[in-house]
């Protein structure tokens, strides 16, 4: 065992020439990240999650009602123990010969049994009560942490001039309101990891998953080689879109219709201008080029750029669904059925959707958190629901 630590933590990788982790200890005179820290976000990110149950139960749901946001799931379908058995035990989306088959056996017509699965499977989808509940415990952390960011790195000389993100690195004493902004930002996102499996369901759950992943293993890569200043920019930069998006969501759910509507356009350019122009421009310029010229060559400096990368790929993902879906809303009035949508259509054929509707439909949950996420990444963009 610590044989494999060595070689894990080999100086050699992690960290510039001729530094060494023993120089990176804290003392009384000065607090350097130490990797032992990424365990508070564990912890952190237990007391995070059960903050928004709270927050969920007594806030968030008290304002639903009192907007009168709809507490009813989707219309149930009647039950039927043969469907019942199909859509449990064999598939929730039948073929055309399985479909002959149950319309046969229950002398039921083809139409009648496609609606009844998609009735049954919406079933299963949460009700906009509880969309609007956790789309409003997203924006309000966001909210927070973005303003908590802003009052931050205003003070700081790299939030004006990035090259100051490697003026004395490694040497780069570890301030206590950043360890606070590393910490919660590591948590948040920890308990985005686990609770993306009990949260609203959306197509994209793989690249949110990955969305998730990726920001978890940057935001720890980050904080053990101390690239925190670095980490910061990109914590403000990806925190500021998914505050727009989940108001836009609530908007949406509360049926304030041109609200939603400026909202969400709202939501399409900054996440377009923060993630395609700004983040490449701002982060990607000073982490491929300026850190380089600063300090040369190490591999764990390679590993950093293409997790940044990744991260931007799934940028582009997102960006690309916002801007198809947009272009088509603007330039036919109307859009095919969302890629990306929370709820299955319960109509017969496919049906056609309003400009502002369509929209809504995929901007809603192009997200990275947040994560969201934006985050949800996106937070959530995606971001990965667009970090």
């Amino acid at each position: 065992m610590a044989g494999i630590l060595a070689w894990f933590w080999n100086e050699r990788f992690w960290l510039p020439h001729n530094v060494t982790w023993a120089d990176l200890q804290s003392t009384e005179e000065a607090a350097f990240p130490q990797a032992e820290d990424l365990y508070l976000a564990f912890p952190l990110a237990f007391c995070i999650f059960m903050i928004r149950l709270l927050f969920e139960r007594f806030i968030a749901k008290p304002c639903a009602l009192g907007l009168k946001v709809q507490a009813n799931g989707p219309q149930k379908a009647q039950p039927n123990a043969i469907l019942e058995k199909v859509f449990t035990a064999i598939t929730k989306h039948p073929d055309e010969k399985r479909l002959e088959g149950l319309s046969k056996q229950l002398d039921w017509d083809v139409r009648s049994i496609q609606r009844w699965f998609r009735q049954r499977r919406n079933q299963e989808k949460p009700s906009t009560l509880t969309k609007f509940c956790e789309s409003m415990w997203r924006f309000t952390f966001s909210l927070y942490i973005f303003t908590y960011g802003v009052r931050f790195l205003k003070k700081t000389p790299w939030f004006w001039n990035t090259r100051q993100c490697w003026n004395g690195y490694p040497y780069q004493p570890l301030m206590p309101d950043l360890h606070y902004y590393y910490m919660v930002e590591l948590s948040f996102y920890w308990s985005l990891m686990f609770s993306q499996f009990i949260d609203v369901k959306r197509k994209d759950f793989g690249v949110m998953c990955t969305h998730h992943i990726v920001a978890v293993t940057l935001i720890s890569f980050s904080y053990v080689t101390n690239l925190t200043r670095v980490g910061t920019l990109m914590f403000c930069l990806h925190d500021v879109a998914d505050i727009v998006l989940e108001a836009a969501k609530m908007a949406n759910y509360c049926k304030c219709q041109k609200l939603s509507d400026l909202l969400f356009l709202t939501f399409a350019i900054v996440f377009i201008v923060s993630r395609l122009g700004i983040y490449p421009l701002w982060i990607l310029n000073t982490t491929l080029f300026e850190l380089y010229e600063a300090l040369g060559n190490f591999p764990a400096l390679w590993v950093f750029n293409v997790l940044l990368i990744i991260l931007q790929i799934l940028h582009c993902i997102w960006s690309y669904l916002v801007i198809k879906t947009a272009y088509k809303a603007i330039s036919k009035g109307k859009v095919t059925k969302d890629v990306r949508s929370d709820v299955e259509s319960s109509s017969d054929e496919e049906e056609t959707v309003p400009r502002s509707k369509a929209l809504h439909s995929t901007i809603a949950t192009n997200g990275t958190s947040g994560a969201n996420g934006t985050n949800g990444y996106l937070t959530g963009a995606t971001c990965s629901e667009e970090h």
